[in-house]
């Protein structure tokens, strides 16, 4: 992490404290702008989530930002126009739908990266006077089971903890969450929180061996889909080994006999239990001792949990050992949810979901119908809410399909890529009378099917709030004017609303004022025994000025808690009609996604280090392509063997839906008969790899969450002729389309060009470089130098002296490191002509003598895997003398964990190379 002792680079401009825009640590930023682009970002020191610390992506959260790429204008039917006639004929096409539809004709899907202003507009758009349920979210594909069992558990969508339970705990137990990549921050937060005490002990349980192991004392390698088989045999273990809390279970609880009864419909031996998640039986039973002998005990989960079509039951099989255990609202204790985005909470909070109303109600909570109708009733203008719930994600892009609805506003996410089963995702939308996007970036596979475009802002200009996985709300504040034309989603949808005869209920003209309304609902006859649990009344009543100095607190914020509220159901009392939590009765199911003859690998998804979601923005900062620059299949070595593919060798994977096509990597991590790839790249960065695409629709029947990490496929070598590498000035045009031609495709954007790996042929064939890229670019070839039996070739396009493309015909290990290169594009952007040095070590790649680097590993300081490796052979064998030599490590720490697996292998390669064979009789 960033030190908290670190500062902005630069010092000179203005200085204002925002919330990064990333995962759902949600860490505050210290930014320094001149008023027309942010200079440097830091850590807040003051932030309670991160106390000055940022992960590598929010340290080059500056360097995404810019006005390339941006949405610059409304679009109708193609063409752009004025926001007059966009918002006409928005309000216009909307209306018409539902004059000849009906109101349930109408749909809107939301994300959590908007803020909980905009969010609380639409959802008082939609479903208040649209009249429409179907409003969803795409944290219905990372949150909603954990919403779901906190619900069913605690009577309340209530994330008990706060982060600093995670230090005040003896035992920390991470569950389908690799912390170290998806939340840095908190994770270095564990880490120091282990080094100060000695007796916390961390257990990690993932099918994975990830960088998050590194502090783990235990490490669970279970089967995929075992976790509630799991957690379940921990909850008959403690009750067999009489390590319930009978007091509090009598006092506070309900449920338990079922819940028991239910756990112990299996085998509850131990080497059955262990069996069954495929671990060894010793380790497991640590595990169970621990977990029963201590009270403080934190259970950190998240999507390899929740992604799953019994992700709900996971989620109560954890929340019932806590709740048998009355390991929970204490310091140190508690079933603790880590949320993906930076506002999935803020959208829960303002009825973001389908299944829920405003301010933490549900259509089935007495009276809520009728309470928020006249909430939101003004003057003549009364709303009409809808009587129940609308479509989930998934049902909600199949009701597209079956015309079912006709018009869907779609805002702030990219659902022809992220859903299951995206291909056919995609083809609803094509038949889709009217779909209005509203979004920052121009060019997203979405855009294929927009009718209405709609430009709004984005992080460094918005301006509002979000709430993090410990329930801390904390201000997002804009900084910057937006570019071109574009407009907050707040400010869209109120235009559409007095476009649509609602404006006398949408009179907002600040966010401010939303967040008012939104706190007043909040504890609107919110009071007494049975009271809804999310209130910020206590926030409601703030002058602008008191708003723009918001300073992070935890709800519940009213009049008994006006300070905020650590953590809850510290007096054992939950948000249930008798106060009691439930035990749940869990019965553990396979995935549905069944494996196999013709697909008999185990696919698991998720992010990794560097980048965020699709990549529209992390991929504008080159820096955090390099760590992961291609779309990758991780593949285990004694797989890889059988199944006949190597590591770096292009391969594909096969489902029932689709294909993904990425380059091999080699894990000893991962588990025979398993894969794993990232979500990350889309059709606008490579040829055939969304993760969406594989993974059939299949959703959890309470939560509707799709099974994203369970995926059934087969895998295969790509057979190609040839591979290349095309570098390309950014300002250079192709005149044909590169893409045509090649079994596989990525873009990879560098910081003055764009890197294009490309691959095709079938075995032996050889294609005409020079003919083709004379063909394909504007610029003829003026350096090259062919190795016809090896099919090798280097060539390189230069203008009046300056470097306009570079290729390089062989496989990309033979790659020089890029940044030699890429500086040429830097020199050419500048008007700098090529001097005769540069010029005849231009097909080379680098200066006589430079060396490659290898793969990136720190990104912060751009160190790659080849001088980490020649620094540990020259007796840099720590973590510590790695980074006094080549500064790896010192900054976000998110490298660490890869820094000890080189110091590792190298050193067993070492005492391989020592050892002597043992002769064999």
């Amino acid at each position: 992490m960033q030190q908290p002792t670190d500062k902005p680079e630069s010092t000179t401009g203005t200085r204002i404290c925002t919330t990064c825009p990333y995962c759902g640590v949600g860490c505050g930023v210290e930014a320094i702008h001149d008023g027309e682009t942010v200079t440097s970002v830091a850590g807040d020191r003051d932030h309670p989530a991160n106390f000055g610390r940022l992960c590598v992506k929010g340290s080059a959260l500056h360097e995404t930002l810019g006005r390339h790429g941006r949405l610059m204008a409304p679009q109708v039917d193609g063409r752009e126009v004025d926001w007059d006639t966009a918002l006409e004929s928005v309000a216009s096409r909307l209306a018409t739908t539902r004059t000849e539809y009906g109101d349930s004709a109408v749909a809107a899907y939301l994300s959590g990266q908007l803020l909980t202003e905009d969010y609380y507009v639409a959802n008082k758009l939609f479903k208040g006077f649209l009249g429409t349920p179907h409003l969803d979210t795409n944290s219905r594909l990372c949150m909603a089971s954990a919403v779901a069992a906190y619900k069913r558990a605690f009577g309340a969508d209530a994330v008990p903890c706060s982060y600093e339970d995670i230090e005040e705990a003896e035992l920390v137990v991470l569950v389908g969450s690799n912390l170290a990549w998806n939340h840095p921050v908190l994770y270095q937060r564990l880490k120091v929180a282990k080094q100060r005490n000695p007796l916390l002990r961390v257990v990690v349980i993932d099918p994975r061996v990830t960088d998050t192991c590194e502090i783990a004392d235990l490490y669970l390698g279970l089967k995929p889909g075992s976790d509630a088989r799991l957690f379940s045999g921990l909850l008959t273990w403690m009750a067999d080994k009489r390590r319930l809390d009978t007091v509090y279970l009598d006092k506070h609880t309900a449920g338990l006999d079922e819940a028991l009864a239910a756990a112990r419909e299996d085998d509850t031996r131990i080497e059955a239990i262990a069996a069954d998640c495929d671990l060894d039986s010793e380790a497991l039973e640590t595990f169970f001792y621990w977990f029963a002998s201590q009270l403080h005990v934190v259970t950190l989960y998240s999507q390899g949990i929740n992604q799953s079509t019994s992700g709900t039951d996971k989620c109560n099989a954890i929340i019932n050992c806590h709740l048998a255990g009355g390991k929970l609202g204490l310091p140190g204790a508690g079933p603790f949810s880590i949320t993906g985005q930076p506002n999935a909470m803020g959208g829960r909070e303002v009825g973001g979901l389908a299944n829920q109303l405003a301010a933490h109600m549900d259509y089935h909570t007495p009276g809520a119908i009728e309470r928020v109708t006249r909430f939101w009733s003004t003057g003549d203008l009364t709303p009409r809410l809808p009587e129940g719930p609308g479509h989930k994600a998934v049902e909600l892009f199949n009701a597209v399909e079956s015309g079912a609805i006709q018009a869907v506003w779609i805002m702030a996410t990219n659902p022809a890529v992220s859903l299951p089963d995206a291909n056919r995702v995609r083809a609803a939308l094509a038949k889709c009378p009217l779909v209005i996007v509203s979004d920052c970036m121009a060019d997203t596979d979405l855009m294929d099917y927009a009718d209405i475009v709609l430009p709004a802002t984005s992080w460094s200009e918005k301006d509002g709030t979000v709430t993090n996985s410990e329930r801390r709300i904390s201000r997002q504040r804009g900084m910057l004017p937006p570019p071109g034309e574009a407009r907050h989603d707040w400010w869209i949808m109120v235009e559409v609303a007095k476009r649509l005869g609602f404006g006398a209920a949408f009179p907002y003209t600040h966010p401010g004022e939303i967040f008012d309304e939104h706190a007043r609902l909040s504890g609107f006859e919110n009071t007494g025994e049975g009271s809804r649990l999310f209130d910020i009344s206590g926030l409601a009543g703030m002058d602008r000025a008191a708003y723009d100095a918001l300073t992070p607190i935890q709800w519940p914020v009213n009049r008994v808690a006006p300070l905020g509220t650590v953590r809850l159901f510290e007096d054992g009392r939950f948000a249930t009609p008798t106060g009691h939590a439930a035990l749940v009765p869990v019965r553990p199911r396979a995935p549905e996604q069944a494996l196999s003859a013709a697909r008999p690998l185990r696919l698991n998804t998720g992010r990794v280090r560097d980048q965020w979601h699709t990549m529209t923005r992390t991929a504008r900062a080159p820096r955090l392509m390099n760590h992961r620059a291609e779309p990758f299949i991780e593949v285990s070595p004694a797989d890889a063997a059988a199944l006949g593919v190597s590591d770096q060798q292009l391969a594909c994977l096969t489902s029932r839906t689709g294909e993904y096509c990425g380059r091999v990597r080699l894990s000893k991590g991962q588990r025979r008969g398993e894969v794993f790839i990232p979500i990350h790249w889309t059709d606008r960065f490579s040829m055939a790899a969304r993760t969406g695409g594989l993974l059939e629709a299949h959703i959890d029947s309470l939560s509707g969450q799709p099974e994203a990490k369970h995926g059934a496929v087969s895998l295969a070598p790509m057979s190609v002729g040839w591979e290349a590498t095309l570098l390309v000035a950014e300002s250079l045009r192709c005149d044909t389309d590169w893409q045509e031609g090649n079994r596989y495709w990525t873009r990879i954007p560098l910081g003055h060009c764009q890197r294009l790996q490309l691959a095709g042929g079938e075995p032996g064939e050889r294609r005409d470089w020079l003919a083709w890229v004379e063909e394909l670019l504007p610029v003829s070839p003026s350096l090259w130098c062919d190795d016809p039996a090896s099919g090798r070739l280097r060539a390189a396009g230069i203008e009046d002296g300056r470097l306009c493309w570079w290729l390089m015909v062989a496989p990309p290990c033979e790659l020089p490191g890029m940044n030699w290169l890429d500086d040429r594009f830097a020199d050419a952007q500048a008007g700098e002509r090529l001097d005769e040095n540069q010029r005849r070590r231009l097909l080379a790649g680098c200066e006589s003598g430079e060396a490659d680097n290898g793969p990136l590993v720190c990104s912060c300081h751009q160190v790659g895997q080849k001088v980490i490796v020649d620094a540990i052979r020259e007796g840099d064998t720590s973590v510590e003398a790695l980074g006094a030599r080549l500064a790896c490590g010192t900054q976000c720490g998110s490298c660490v964990p890869e820094l000890k697996s080189l110091i590792e292998e190298e050193s067993t390669h070492a005492h391989s190379a020592t050892t002597p064979e043992t002769e064999v009789a």
